[in-house]
């Protein structure tokens, strides 16, 4: 069974939902993990609109990439260009992945606009990780 990271800057939004799609279209073919470089408590946002796709993550929690340092991971995603510019060495011979999503988290305007954002970038993330599956867990 392979070893999937997820990284992102704070572990609130879009570490957590590619979290959510790797579990769901990865099944029993991997574990799945998500850290932040810093942890920022999963945003309330992120969690609504999952459901919305049928997806819980409501008892994720954020975590610090620090704590997964004895775990060998095969594959480290990493989903904003902060993350990857700051990601710590990880003494294994984990894949690389890199896709730069927009933060939701980030979106300034109504409570309409700020959802959309959401849906927006929750949508690309579930076409990455579906693809991802697809393609390294054959």
């Amino acid at each position: 069974m392979k070893n999937i990271l997820v990284l992102c800057t704070g572990n609130s939004c879009r570490s957590q939902m590619a979290e959510g799609y790797l579990r769901h279209f990865a099944g029993d073919k991997a574990n799945i993990y998500s850290a932040g470089i810093e942890t920022h408590g999963v945003n309330p946002m992120a969690v609504a609109v999952m459901k919305e796709d049928g997806i819980d993550i409501s008892h994720h929690t954020s975590n610090n990439i620090n704590e997964y340092g004895n775990i060998p991971f095969d594959y480290v995603i990493t989903v904003c260009d902060n993350a990857k510019e700051n990601c710590p060495y990880f003494p294994s011979k984990a894949k690389m992945f890199h896709q730069n999503f927009t933060d939701p988290s980030k979106k300034i305007g109504s409570p309409t606009e700020i959802k959309k954002a959401f849906i927006d970038t929750r949508n690309e993330i579930k076409e990455y990780c579906d693809h991802f599956v697809q393609m390294e867990l054959v």
